[in-house]
Formats: C-alpha cells, structure tokens, sequence
C-alpha cells in the first residue's frame, strides 16, 4: 500500500526529476526504432519520452557505424602495411642477387685470365668478348629513407619493440543522465572516430604513393641486373668453349 507524504509537493517533486532519467528502451520498443515508428504511427504519434529514446538509438548507431568503418580503415592499413614491408623486403633482395651478380663478375675475370694464359707458346691468345661493363647495383640517395620507412612501417604492424600509436580519445565522462546528455556523448565519440579514420585514410594514401614509388625503383632495378646477368652468361659461355678446346688438344 503506497504511503503519501505530509508535504503536497512531494509527487510532483518526483515527477519532475523523473523526467531527466530515461529508461534503456527493450526489444521490442528497439524494433519501433529500427523502422522509424511506421507500425506505431510515425514520428509525429510518439510521446516526447518515446522521442528521447528514439534519439539516444539512432545516435548509438551511428556511433556503431563509424566503429565499423574504423575497423574495415584499420584492416586495410594493417594490409597496406605488410605490403609494404613485403615490397621493401622485395627490394633488398633485388639489390642483393646484383651485387651477388658482381661478385661473379670479379670471380669470373680472374678465371678468363688463367684460361688466357694456358695453351702454349704457339697458341693464339685468348681473351674474352666483354659487349658491355657489369654495373652492379646502383646506390640510391634516397636508401637511408627508405630504411626509416621500412622501419615506420614495421612499427605500425607492431613487429617491432617500439609502442603503437595511441587512437585519440577523450577522458571519459561521468555517466550520462539525460537523452541529451547521451546523444552529446555519442557524437563526442562520432567526432574522435572520425578523426582516427581521417588520419589512416591520411596514412592510407601515403602508402599507396609509397607503394608505387617502390614499384618503380623495382622496375628501375630489374632493368640493369638483367643486363648484367645476360653478359655474365654470355662471358661464361665463352669461358666454357675455351675450356672444352684446351681439354680437346
């Protein structure tokens, strides 16, 4: 049995903090939003509480939303990243195998010598056909960025000791009381995520342009280590048939 109080104002007292304080809707007051109120009427049918709620969901939503599109932003740069890493990985060992490709030029100059010295007196001198100098890998001015790169990148996929970057965010508030203050919140969280996915779209992009640029030091490279490779083959196969006619006499 409700006991009323001696002073006549306490119900509306408590009426009227009531109605700072909203109520988490349930399921099925969350189906009326998921469908903007068309079985119930429309938005103008609703009562103000209904309203507040209503507001407070569809702000908590597009706070979900923009989460997802970080998560996907986030999932890409993670996949940028090890492509990157992979492409500069790629390039070291291009830079490697044609430096190899030079040590075999030395190892192979000595060895045309002691094939040109054999044979005789009487013999004709030998020496081998060189079409076209071994260059060797070319130094690039920009190789020390490219390391710091490399290094950033690795960082960011976290294969290295250093400290990931921080998403930004804000201390967070006291618990919300009022279907304003609840939407305020939402949108201070909207606004963060916005500027966490503003600077991976930023980071993004940069990426792209240095994935090209790698692609094209790539290209840059492969054209000379080819050349290279084919005199060495040629040289040998001139090494080769030297050698066979020594062995015939």
């Amino acid at each position: 049995m409700r006991e009323f109080s001696d002073n006549p104002f306490d119900d509306y007292e408590v009426k009227e903090t009531s109605s700072l304080y909203t109520k988490p809707p349930n399921s099925a007051a969350r189906n009326g939003y998921k469908n903007d109120f068309r079985d119930s009427g429309g938005l103008e049918n609703q009562s103000v509480q209904e309203l507040e709620n209503y507001a407070v969901y569809k702000a908590e939503e597009t706070t979900k939303s923009v989460n997802n599109c970080l998560k996907i932003a986030e999932g890409m740069r993670e996949d940028a990243t090890k492509t990157l890493v992979m492409l500069h990985q790629q390039g070291e060992q291009i830079t490697r195998a044609h430096g190899v490709a030079a040590d075999i030029d030395h190892d192979l100059s000595r060895g045309e010598k002691l094939l040109g010295s054999l044979g005789g007196i009487f013999s004709k001198t030998w020496k081998p056909k060189k079409t076209r100098a071994i260059t060797g890998p070319m130094v690039m001015r920009d190789d020390v960025q490219r390391k710091g790169n490399h290094l950033e990148q690795r960082e960011k996929l976290g294969l290295t000791s250093a400290s990931r970057s921080q998403p930004s965010s804000r201390a967070a508030p006291s618990e919300p009381a009022s279907s304003l203050q609840k939407v305020e919140v939402e949108k201070a969280k909207q606004d963060d995520t916005l500027l966490d996915l503003s600077n991976i779209l930023g980071e993004l992009k940069n990426m792209a342009l240095d994935m090209g640029s790698e692609i094209d030091r790539h290209n840059g490279a492969l054209e000379p280590f080819h050349h290279d490779v084919d005199e060495l083959n040629y040289r040998v196969k001139q090494a080769n048939q030297r050698g066979r006619r020594l062995l015939g006499k």
